[in-house]
């Protein structure tokens, strides 16, 4: 995609983070925004500084684990500005952390909702949309560093994060196959300096773990681990600008870490050779 200006780009998780930094440096290129987010003041205060900015942008309340929400937001994108152009999947929360088998059933489906059922009711929704309109369009997923290794205590977001990078390498070869003038990329970032590690705050009620289930108040140190190194990590608007690069040059994957393509490589040698991996912790 070459041209910007005037074009129409869905962001969710756009109320902070890497989403809000995707949102920002698509609006310097002339981009309408449409912002979707479940943490609704924080959405707003986005709206509003993106406007005063003298950006158009809409905000859309969406709970991206919900085909429902994910159908409204397209509609209302549609309604208000007529089409759609890019479309940034990338909404995500944070991993309990600790051995897989003592998580629980509502840890499991809070992070697969959002992380994993997010893209693909974003997929489901909006790629129609765009074969419609016979048009050049993007779509970006984000996924992680995550989707690319299989460190330990991250089971869950591991397996989301997997799943995120071969559903987009699978719509990037459909699309192609059929001509479809949407192009794919997928996000792998490692370390952002992000509020991911905080992400219970908008966990909905009905998959909040009961206090005996999750321990009681005990810190998870798994998490508060992830949140240093998070802290220490690249900034999102770095992130962004390799984003809208990836878009702009029709890029697949997006490694924003290259010190990690090493860990890759080593995974991939495994493979290849049927040899087990390193008993390493991820830390």
């Amino acid at each position: 995609m070459k041209e910007f200006k005037g074009k129409v780009a869905v962001v969710t998780g756009a109320a902070s983070g890497i989403g809000r930094a995707i949102a920002e440096r698509l609006a310097a290129e002339g981009m309408t925004l449409v912002l979707a987010d479940i943490e609704e003041q924080a959405l707003a205060k986005a709206e509003g500084e993106l406007k005063a900015k003298g950006a158009t942008a809409l905000a859309v309340p969406t709970d991206v684990s919900k085909a429902g929400d994910v159908e409204a937001l397209a509609k209302k994108t549609i309604d208000a500005f007529g089409a759609v152009h890019v479309v940034c999947n990338n909404a995500g929360v944070g991993p309990p952390g600790g051995p897989m088998w003592e998580r629980t059933v509502a840890d499991w489906q809070w992070v697969l909702g959002v992380n994993l059922w997010g893209v693909i009711h974003g997929i489901r929704t909006f790629i129609p949309i765009m074969r419609a309109q016979d048009t050049e369009g993007h779509i970006v997923n984000t996924a992680s560093m995550a989707g690319l290794a299989s460190a330990p205590w991250m089971g869950i977001y591991n397996v989301t994060k997997h799943a995120v990078v071969t559903l987009s390498e699978t719509l990037y070869q459909e699309l192609a196959l059929m001509g479809v003038n949407v192009k794919v990329s997928v996000l792998c970032p490692a370390w952002v300096d992000t509020r991911l590690m905080d992400a219970d705050r908008n966990r909905p009620a009905e998959l909040q773990n009961p206090a005996q289930e999750a321990g009681g108040a005990q810190p998870d140190p798994i998490r508060e681990v992830i949140r240093q190194l998070l802290a220490t990590g690249l900034s999102p608007e770095q992130v962004a600008e390799d984003v809208f690069k990836a878009i702009r040059d029709e890029k697949l994957y997006i490694l924003t870490h290259p010190e990690f393509k090493e860990a890759i490589r080593t995974r991939m040698e495994n493979i290849l050779e049927e040899r087990n991996p390193a008993h390493e912790a991820a830390f």
